[in-house]
């Protein structure tokens, strides 16, 4: 008899402390609680920290409201039909007053529910505004403007803090064929500097040979102006000796003829 009361007192002993555990429940930091009772939700979700709950028909579900970053990847087409694959990162968040209608009216993660299908739409279209060898070059503003579509697909919903593109993958085709179009660009870049550089010292040559012509010609119009001047040139010339040589003219013509010593 002593046995069966302890033994009576030990049950209900248990049965008191799994009352008393189902009693209460933790909602951790960063996130919200769902009250759940019979299948009924609660319309006000529970702050973080200590709760007491109705035992055994009352789940307080813990839903995140702090920042999440989801790692994922995407394949499309750019406008001339290449396939190009993405590998991103998506930061967002539950606004603390949408837990409870995201939780009712949208069934599973909501990355995968809500997000994860407008933002592979939204890569898609962007995408397909580019040819394949641009998209590296634009890789900012594809972020920037898949960002701002799933931002206005996600308003009233979710939080999209921040989107960026952490790989862009070109088929080995594509990339030998941008490279090869590069080393082209460079080369016909570089003839074409040649070809100006060329035409630059032409011109050079030119104006050179131009202004000497001039000078030449103005120098031959000054003597004929001035025959004198000669006459006056060669005595500021003259080293006080006697010439060496005489110009006779004989038939038209001006001949140099030494003097003898």
């Amino acid at each position: 008899m002593n046995i069966g009361r302890f033994v009576s007192i030990g049950i209900l002993g248990f049965a008191g402390i799994v009352l008393i555990m189902a009693s209460f429940a933790t909602v951790p930091p960063g996130h919200r609680g769902i009250s759940v009772t019979l299948g009924k939700v609660s319309p006000q979700a529970l702050g973080e920290g200590f709760t007491f709950k109705k035992p055994f028909i009352e789940t307080i579900l813990k839903y995140p409201i702090m920042q999440i970053t989801q790692k994922g990847k995407a394949s499309s087409f750019s406008s001339d039909l290449q396939t190009i694959s993405f590998d991103f990162a998506l930061m967002y968040k539950t606004p603390e007053g949408k837990v409870v209608e995201i939780y009712q009216q949208y069934a599973g993660d909501p990355y995968a529910t809500l997000i994860e299908p407008r933002l592979q739409e939204a890569i898609k279209q962007v995408t397909a505004l580019f040819k394949a060898e641009e998209l590296v070059k634009n890789r900012e503003k594809i972020k920037v403007t898949v960002l701002e579509k799933i931002k206005k697909e996600m308003v009233g919903l979710l939080t999209i803090v921040d989107f960026a593109i952490t790989n862009i993958d070109l088929t080995d085709q594509l990339e030998k064929a941008i490279e090869d179009k590069q080393v082209k660009e460079q080369q016909a870049l570089a003839k074409v500097y040649e070809l100006q550089k060329a035409q630059k010292d032409a011109e050079i040559r030119m104006v050179n040979a131009k202004a000497e012509a001039e000078a030449i010609r103005i120098t031959g119009d000054a003597l004929a102006a001035a025959p004198k001047l000669i006459e006056l040139e060669l005595v500021k010339k003259w080293d006080g000796r006697a010439p060496q040589s005489v110009v006779t003219s004989q038939g038209g013509a001006n001949i140099l003829l030494p003097l003898s010593k």
